[in-house]
């Protein structure tokens, strides 16, 4: 009954894949389609939540509206999905192409007319159906790798108009463009103890299984001896016949002598789901090693839909006298699949490897509110704030808060409070808590009252109070004051050693002008506009701050011929 009641649950979305129109949406560039990122691949923090489409590895490449629609939202961002274009469609599907370079014709005009308005460079716009309609097909952007983008490509989404869910675009006909043979890829399985009584192959700790291909196609692994509850890990991989680089996988099951345990795939969840990714893998391991396993059980219940399990949560107990045979299936969206079987017995085989050592006086109960204090220094996490219990490392030595270490995921704020009466009154409104990441300090936004701070964080580490006076720089690699030029932009480089860049405004002869910012390079530039040039001498000046408001001035005048 249990596998019955499992399968029905992942029928239901089965059923429902065919509810998606597969004709409707077009491609996003005139090129062929290859993937650099699949729907609910691993990311740092996040699954992906679309395609990432190459583009040839440059930037400029036309970018069409996918069918006909109205631009609802357009987001100019330094970072995230950096410029983003958001087109909504009759059939309540709204379409993303995020990380472009700019937009084209009505759109640009007005998204330009936008910033000038507001007097920014990062803008959001939400649009009525009647502003900017587009037609299927119709060049609306070019690509490019703005935002948190690690190279040329355009990113792509399908979302529901109406809850704002990210949907799998090979639901909708996007498979009919890739061409996908070969099976999912696992090159790493994984075992866990999850209890401190429970026994593995001789050990207390994770260890790492063995398991080879047999002559049916299929692969079985080293038999599994265990005496209490044990749960699996794997690392997988996908690849399909033309993009020549490894995506994330599409589906995972996992059964136990024909009874379901585990199981998800990745046909659409929410932006709240996101940071669940945290909870799926093995984070401490992730965060020593980088390497991402899945683990294909729970500690505690998380709340992520997509994932089904019985009522063990994934978790397995060998029984005396009664061997297991555990069956791992990974697959992609074309129906390739890898299958690995992994016998399982009992077993009371004496300890080898111990468990890890733990050392430390606290405990953190999830399911609860926590505070802990020491000198100068106290957190407080709201219940929530952890998947699972543990212990905690915590203390203050040197005027450093030391809160355990980032190999613990948090998946809420958590509040950090400090007090330092000794900073001198005019350095308070300077002062920040900032968080210790090898040799940087890392600004977190800080309340103050009096000389107590308080931040809200996410991240478990090394954490102190950093006070932050210097201002930003501001630079020109060579020098126009005074000359005649006749480029089309000018370009400089800004920076801030302490609590990073928050503001940059620029004037050219007195009036407000655009200057666009990129983080990856600490450039700003502005591409000159004869609507705001005179005819001979020229006056440029840019204002940038940090943070804590601290403020740099650059001035220089120059000159230029203008044609009017």
């Amino acid at each position: 009954m249990r596998l019955i009641i499992f399968y029905f649950l992942f029928s239901i979305s089965l059923v429902a894949q065919n509810n998606f129109p597969k004709d409707y949406f077009g491609s996003p560039l005139d090129i062929p389609m290859q993937l650099s990122g699949n729907f609910g691949e691993l990311r740092p923090n996040h699954f992906h939540a679309g395609f990432d489409f190459k583009t040839q590895q440059k930037e400029g490449l036309k970018v069409f509206a996918v069918a006909e629609g109205y631009v609802s939202r357009i987001k100019i961002s330094t970072f995230g999905n950096g410029k983003t274009i958001y087109i909504s469609h009759p059939n309540g599907y709204t379409s993303v192409y995020a990380h472009l370079q700019k937009a084209v014709g009505s759109i640009q005009d007005f998204i330009t007319k936008t910033h000038y308005k507001e007097q920014a460079f990062e803008i959001e716009m939400y649009l009525k159906p009647g502003e900017i309609p587009v037609q299927k097909g119709e060049w609306i952007a070019l690509s490019g790798n703005s935002g948190a983008s690690e190279g040329p490509h355009l990113h792509f989404e399908i979302r529901d108009s109406k809850t704002e869910f990210i949907i799998n675009p090979m639901l909708f006909g996007y498979d009919n463009l890739i061409k996908d043979t070969k099976k999912p890829i696992v090159s790493a399985l994984y075992v866990y103890p999850l209890t401190p009584s429970t026994t593995v192959n001789k050990s207390k700790r994770p260890i790492l299984i063995n398991f080879s291909m047999q002559k049916e196609g299929g692969f079985i692994s080293d038999k599994v001896l265990a005496n209490g509850p044990i749960g699996f890990g794997i690392v997988a991989d996908d690849y399909d016949d033309i993009s020549f680089n490894k995506n994330g996988v599409y589906s995972v099951h996992s059964i136990l002598n024909g009874q379901a345990t585990f199981g998800y795939q990745f046909d659409t969840y929410s932006f709240d789901d996101m940071r669940y990714i945290n909870a799926l893998i093995d984070y401490s391991k992730y965060k020593k090693t980088k390497q991402r396993v899945q683990k294909l059980f729970m500690n505690s219940k998380y709340n992520l839909p997509f994932i089904k399990t019985d009522e063990a949560k994934g978790q397995i107990s060998p029984v005396p006298n009664l061997d297991g045979i555990y069956r791992i299936e990974v697959g992609d969206f074309f129906g390739n699949k890898t299958i690995i079987s992994v016998p399982i017995q009992y077993d009371t085989t004496p300890v080898l490897v111990p468990a890890e050592p733990t050392i430390s006086k606290y405990f953190v109960k999830s399911i609860k509110d926590n505070i802990f204090e020491k000198d100068n220094a106290s957190v407080f996490f709201p219940a929530g704030t952890f998947y699972d219990d543990f212990t905690m490392n915590f203390d203050v030595r040197n005027s450093i808060l030391h809160l355990h270490d980032d190999s613990v995921p948090a998946h809420t704020n958590f509040t950090i409070t400090i007090s330092d009466c000794l900073i001198p009154k005019e350095k308070q409104d300077k002062t920040y808590i900032a968080r210790i990441e090898g040799d940087k300090l890392i600004y977190n936004p800080t309340f103050r009252r009096d000389t107590t701070f308080s931040a809200k964080v996410k991240i478990l580490g090394k954490y102190k109070l950093v006070a932050d006076t210097l201002a930003p720089k501001i630079t020109l690699a060579k020098s126009i004051e005074g000359k005649w030029i006749s480029q089309d932009a000018i370009q400089l480089q800004i920076s801030d050693t302490g609590s990073g860049i928050k503001k940059y405004n620029g004037f050219l002869n007195g009036r407000w002008v655009l200057f666009e910012y990129d983080n990856k390079t600490n450039t700003i530039t502005h591409v000159f506009n004869d609507e705001f040039l005179l005819n001979g001498s020229n006056e440029l000046k840019l204002i940038v701050s940090d943070a804590m408001g601290n403020s740099t001035t650059f001035e220089t005048r120059f000159n230029r011929s203008v044609k009017k």
